[in-house]
């Protein structure tokens, strides 16, 4: 029997069901470090430490558990913030996987994109200021905008757009210091998108592409905006195997894993492709839903088989499209109702495939993922493009 250990800090349902598929494989009895563990837990036994993310901690709790349940196969988690705690306890207790270097690679954006920038990988130029005058001395050499975050950031909820002078101060918050800096770079522009992989012993052996509409940046910026994931149908052509090629050249020059990446990319209005960053987890709950609708694949199961088992099982074909649409309207204050909920189920009803209403009485969420979210599929892409723009025109939240 080989002793897996599935590291997680709270017992989101999203993370659970990444441990369901680890505990669904051949041979494996699957172990829990938690922060706060599930009381009906998918683990045959869990250890509860004060903080999941110290790697003093994960190797105390393993080293329990291996004293009971013998030698530790593999220790994996899903969270970003989570990778290079893990790669730094598996090299304490003598288990495989990514290295500390390799995760550290993914998880620090200045560490990868000076990376990626010495293999010739086209980057946003970028700073990792760690001082006011560092930052200003870059904006002065790129030009306005740019943007400001941490350098272990995900997503963009940590995010900044700077379009003037006056205001990269108030984006240089807290100060930066050399212990704590932030990273400053150059604005993308254009459209932007995803490729997910799997990876087994360094080779790809399955992609999947996405398309933003707009940049998730743009859809926090503005609070009306109602963001769309699309997973087109199609994702064959120059610009996919352009991007296919920069993918493969990111993970050869950041360490492979046996695993899941997510990486965004930039088209520029003058065609080239840029890479904005990588990270070596699966990609976010509802990307990852509507990746797997377009496949017809249990891809936690394949995350699950990659990260213990070094084995894939597809390729699976890509049948469908799909698309995400997060729900938001105008206002502030606490979510009041959903108008145009009739309309929209008359139209498109029978090809929203999962949903999640806005909840009366909620705070406005500000983040790009607004207060909910629907799904749609369809044979074709025209067809979800369509029943999506039935969504954006029919469905607005209401806010007081």
């Amino acid at each position: 029997m080989r002793n897996v250990i599935f590291v997680a800090p709270f017992p989101m349902a999203a993370t659970r069901r990444f441990a369901a598929a680890i505990a669904g494989l051949d041979d494996v009895r699957l172990l829990g470090i938690w922060q706060r563990a599930p009381t009906d837990s998918e683990c045959a036994d869990q250890v509860v430490v004060s903080d999941a993310l110290d790697p003093g901690a994960i190797v105390w709790a393993a080293e329990r558990l291996s004293a009971q349940y013998g030698p530790i196969h593999r220790v994996v988690g899903i969270l970003e913030d989570l990778q290079e705690p893990l790669a730094e306890a598996r090299e304490r207790l003598g288990v495989p996987g990514p290295s500390v270097r390799t995760a550290r690679a993914y998880r620090d954006k200045a560490v990868m994109k000076d990376l990626l920038r010495s293999k010739g990988i086209p980057v946003a130029r970028h700073c990792l200021a760690r001082s006011m005058e560092e930052a200003y001395a870059f904006v002065q050499h790129v030009g306005l905008p740019v943007v400001v975050k941490p350098p272990a950031g995900a997503g963009a909820r940590q995010t900044e757009r700077v379009d003037r002078l006056d205001r990269l101060a108030g984006a240089l918050t807290p100060t930066p210091t050399p212990q704590r800096p932030l990273l400053v770079e150059e604005f993308l522009r254009g459209e932007e998108g995803t490729m997910e992989t799997i990876t087994i012993g360094g080779r790809i052996r399955w992609r999947s592409f996405t398309r933003y509409h707009p940049t998730p940046l743009e859809a926090m910026e503005t609070p009306w905006i109602q963001w769309v994931v699309l997973a087109p149908k199609e994702v064959s052509g120059p610009d996919y195997d352009e991007v296919f090629g920069l993918g493969a050249a990111v993970q050869d020059a950041l360490g492979h894993i046996d695993g899941m990446t997510h990486m965004e990319w930039f088209k520029r209005p003058d065609g080239s492709k840029v890479i904005g960053e990588i990270a070596a987890r699966p990609p976010g709950a509802q990307l990852f839903a509507a990746t797997e609708r377009v496949h017809g694949a249990d891809l936690r199961r394949a995350w699950a088989r990659a990260v213990v088992d070094g084995a894939f099982d597809g390729p699976w074909p890509r049948t469908t499209a799909a698309a995400v649409l997060f729900l938001k309207g105008t206002g502030s204050g606490r979510v009041l109702g959903v108008d145009g909920l009739a309309e929209a189920q008359r139209e498109v009803g029978s090809l929203v495939v999962e949903a999640r209403l806005p909840q009366a009485g909620s705070p406005r969420n500000t983040s790009y993922e607004g207060d909910g979210y629907v799904i749609v599929q369809h044979p074709t892409t025209e067809g979800v493009i369509e029943a999506v723009g039935v969504l954006m025109r029919s469905i607005r939240v209401r806010y007081g």
